[in-house]
């Protein structure tokens, strides 16, 4: 868990979510509010549209969303949505494997049918094909739907020459224990939205479209704090009770396309990859029942941080730099040589970045009583033997937080860029 800030959930920097109005719904379809309990006033169906039946247009009077379920997201753009957008409350991570016999063919058919209903979904749109109207009353919700390659894929639909570089499997790192049953898949989709109905409601359209093509090999579940919960936009807490990501870049930055998106020209990426970026997920423990044993000062010295503001242990702020080289009245450094902020900080890793957007788990009880719960980390860089790589490394070797977290599942995948209108996502991938 890198000390890299979280995007905030609703920031002025945060892209591509607006509201969505009148006009939008006019240009971009009916939305879901529009549509609540009208199909017998008006008598108006959408099947032409290809949406399920039963969804009809509102009378024009109907008054639109103004809570957090009209936010949106646009699914067509240079990147993926997905990936610079705030935190969002619900989130579910699924990787697939190709069914056998399944090849380039399937593959393209299969992201076609997923982009379609992804979009239609996002504009808060009920799915292409049977819709199972479990988010019918809700507007988009912010939902995101993004798709992702893994090293597998390529070998199965006949595109190994195809495959990036970057996309070589992650080394071994010490303090891993991973189940390989719920790491890596040739196929990943990350769904995320601010109302579980809406995130779960998506989970279960791209699952059934998957069809025949592709099965399912893991699922997860997580979630963050609902947007409005606090007085103010501020750094999410994790399940440690942590302010978690304080110094993640930020899109304002001049570099930050440089660092979490792979470039139009001059790459060794593939065309393909354009403005794309990869995806580092893990499955990361938390041992809370040791952590919680700990007094709020220790706590504080394995993070380096204030546990009420996250100001580093040297002073100021939570945003302010951290002094790694005061001292106290003893000779010791006040941020421990140790501590989880210090190892992590790019000026400590050969400027080393990578955007965290994660999401906590709970996964219920052990047999023991012990809590199965911790966070579904997930990373964002334009190259992650320069990003996530050097930045594990460097924690695996002595950072203080690691005897209280266990890495348990692990993955990569080769996130392309957006969909242009008229394109399915991977299009030039499995079409070039």
């Amino acid at each position: 868990m890198a000390d890299q800030s979280i995007p905030e959930a609703r920031t002025p920097e945060a892209p591509s979510r607006e509201p969505l109005s009148a006009k939008g719904r006019s240009r971009e379809g009916v939305s879901r509010r529009a549509l609540l309990g009208t199909a017998g006033a008006t008598g108006l169906v959408l099947g032409a549209a290809g949406a399920a039946v039963g969804y009809a247009a509102a009378p024009a009077g109907a008054t639109p969303l103004t809570s957090v379920g009209s936010g949106r997201a646009m699914f067509h753009g240079k990147h993926q949505p997905g990936i610079t957008e705030g935190l969002q409350a619900r989130g579910h991570l699924v990787a697939f494997d190709l069914a056998a016999g399944a090849g380039r063919k399937e593959a393209a058919a299969l992201l076609r049918r997923w982009s379609a209903t992804a979009e239609r979904l996002m504009a808060g749109e009920a799915a292409p094909h049977d819709d199972t109207d479990v988010a019918r009353d809700a507007g988009p919700s912010s939902l995101t739907v993004t798709f992702g390659f893994g090293y597998g894929f390529f070998g199965r639909t006949g595109l190994d020459k195809q495959r990036p570089a970057s996309l070589d499997p992650l080394p071994d790192f010490s303090s891993d224990h991973l189940d390989k049953a719920r790491s890596d898949g040739d196929l990943w989709v990350q769904i995320g939205a601010d109302d579980a109905l809406v995130a779960f409601h998506a989970l279960r359209a791209i699952q059934r479209d998957a069809g025949g093509a592709a099965r399912v090999r893991w699922q997860m579940n997580g979630f963050n704090r609902t947007p409005g919960a606090t007085a103010h936009p501020m750094t999410a807490r994790n399940l440690m009770g942590q302010l978690d990501g304080t110094r993640n870049p930020k899109p304002t930055e001049s570099d930050f396309d440089r660092r979490i998106f792979v470039p139009a020209s001059g790459s060794n990426d593939p065309a393909w990859m354009a403005n794309g970026s990869y995806a580092v997920v893990r499955r990361i423990r938390m041992l809370l029942d040791d952590w919680e044993k700990l007094s709020l000062a220790a706590q504080e010295q394995v993070i380096g941080r204030r546990k009420s503001d996250g100001a580093p242990l040297s002073g100021g702020t939570e945003t302010t730099a951290m002094d790694l080289e005061k001292t106290n009245a003893q000779g010791d450094y006040v941020v421990p040589i140790n501590a989880h902020a210090r190892i992590t900080r790019p000026d400590q890793n050969g400027g080393a970045a990578l955007l965290r957007r994660p999401f906590s788990y709970h996964d219920g009880i052990d047999a023991d009583g012990t809590p199965d719960a911790g966070l579904l980390f997930v990373c964002w860089q334009a190259d992650p033997l320069r990003g996530f790589v050097p930045v594990q490394r460097k924690l695996d070797r002595g950072d203080a937080l690691s005897q209280y977290i266990r890495h348990e599942a692990s993955g990569l995948f080769a996130v392309p860029g957006g969909a242009a209108a008229g394109e399915y996502v991977g299009q030039r991938l499995l079409e070039g």
